[in-house]
């Protein structure tokens, strides 16, 4: 027969191993939060038709959209500055937090896999490096779709359009993410002065695209000084594809082009000043 002082000691073992397996989810769970997550649980395929409906939340208006939400540090009168449209697997934002450690920076990635695993990445990299990494998320959404919805004219000083699907076919060169009704979108979304670098080790794809930012109005090429001087070049050839295509012995072909004045739209100076100011 049990006696209290039996009653009491059975308590306080459970009580322990309680504790114990408390202390032992809470040390697991720390380790998850710090830890990086596995590309192998995100893969998905390398590309996904943009022109598709998929379910994505946007705002009618870029004022209407809580920056708060992926920015913790953010406030109403910070905004976005640079983007990387079909960001990957993050490796130009990490690159580019402590470069631009000041400016918020945005992937938009329309793979849902991949976009997590890029939410999950920084996530994990703002706890394992406390105050860093605040200033770069992603965000799923249709860059070809939805850029207007969250960006106001002028609004952009950076665009980066890396290794984009080539969609070699020529009836699906309409999906590619550069054509001159696009570039238009970009160039109301870009401010005076500011910057698309783009980039692929597909030939075809990069001379397509480089004769498009050509024969649009509103951009003018960069010259080659001027790249070799610019510090996010470096950072391309940082990122995860660029790597892939050096080890694989093949050559990354790389430009950039910068928005110009519109002769016809004298408010467009206005509007780049106020968001300068």
């Amino acid at each position: 027969m049990s006696t209290k002082n039996d009653l009491k000691r059975k308590t306080s073992l459970t009580d322990d191993g309680d504790q114990n397996e408390d202390h032992e989810q809470n040390r697991l769970n720390q380790r998850k939060r710090l830890s990086l997550p596995q590309k192998k649980f995100y893969r998905q395929r390398a590309h996904s038709n943009p022109i598709a409906d998929h379910n994505f939340d946007y705002p009618l208006r870029p004022d209407q959209f809580d920056w708060t939400q992926l920015f913790p540090d953010c406030t109403v009168n910070d905004f976005v500055e640079i983007i990387d449209v079909g960001c990957g697997y993050g490796g130009l934002l990490v690159e580019l937090a402590p470069l631009f450690p000041k400016t918020l920076i945005l992937g938009l990635e329309i793979r849902v896999k991949v976009s997590n695993y890029v939410i999950e990445r920084i996530e994990a990299l703002r706890n394992q490096n406390i105050g860093q990494y605040k200033n770069i998320n992603c965000l799923r959404s249709n860059a070809m779709k939805y850029l207007p919805n969250f960006f106001r004219k002028s609004q952009l000083s950076k665009m980066f359009f890396l290794f984009p699907d080539p969609h070699f076919k020529k009836q699906k060169h309409k999906w590619r993410i550069i054509s001159p009704q696009l570039l238009s979108e970009y160039a109301y979304c870009l401010r005076i002065d500011g910057r698309a670098y783009f980039a692929s080790d597909v030939k075809d794809l990069f001379d397509w695209m480089y004769k498009h930012f050509v024969d649009h109005p509103l951009f003018q090429e960069i010259s080659e000084k001027e790249i070799q001087n610019d510090p996010v070049i470096e950072k391309i050839y940082l990122t995860e594809e660029a790597k892939k295509v050096t080890r694989n012995n093949g050559k990354v072909y790389l430009s950039a082009f910068e928005r110009i004045q519109d002769p016809y739209d004298c408010k467009t100076i206005n509007s780049d000043q106020n968001y300068r100011s």
